[in-house]
């Protein structure tokens, strides 16, 4: 198993990251900006877009695994691999989502905790209806973690 950063044709990809956002226009507004990972096992597995949100916070954009290849970790070792590259550069790895109940305890398992939410993202942001699991998704729930807990308790000033 390897990951690699994926810095061109990052369109060839697209299938995989159609599965986790469906809309073009979405994925180009993050795609050419952010950084690209794919993680390859005798072929590509998955794939993670990750962007620079400023004041320290790397947001996941985009990750998808495989339908072939679901749930064998793929998904967990793509996450453990973006907290450990990007753990000295940024305090927070967020993640925004919609409510479903395969999406949210996945994140959670993997050491997220709720933030907050945007109303109406994938209504006011999509041209058509986002369905994942036969539920609408409507809100964007943001999910975080603390990606270096020591450096952020040295870094307060209480």
């Amino acid at each position: 198993m390897q990951i690699t950063e994926i810095i061109e044709n990052k369109n060839k990809y697209m299938d995989l990251l159609f599965l986790a956002d469906e809309q073009e226009t979405m994925i180009d507004k993050y795609l050419q900006r952010g950084m690209m990972y794919g993680l390859f096992d005798n072929g590509i597995k998955a794939v993670c877009v990750v962007t620079d949100e400023g004041k320290g916070i790397l947001e996941i954009k985009n990750i998808a695994v495989d339908p072939k290849s679901q749930r064998s970790g793929y998904g967990r070792r793509m996450i453990e691999f973006i907290k450990d590259r990007y753990k000295k550069n940024f305090r927070i790895l967020q993640v925004g989502t919609g409510e479903t109940p395969l999406t949210i305890p996945f994140y959670e398992k993997c050491g997220f905790k709720r933030s907050h939410s945007v109303k109406n993202f994938f209504v006011d942001n999509y041209d058509h209806d986002i369905y994942e699991d036969g539920i609408k998704l409507i809100d964007m729930i943001y999910l975080r973690m603390d990606l270096n807990c020591d450096q952020n308790h040295a870094d307060r000033k209480d």
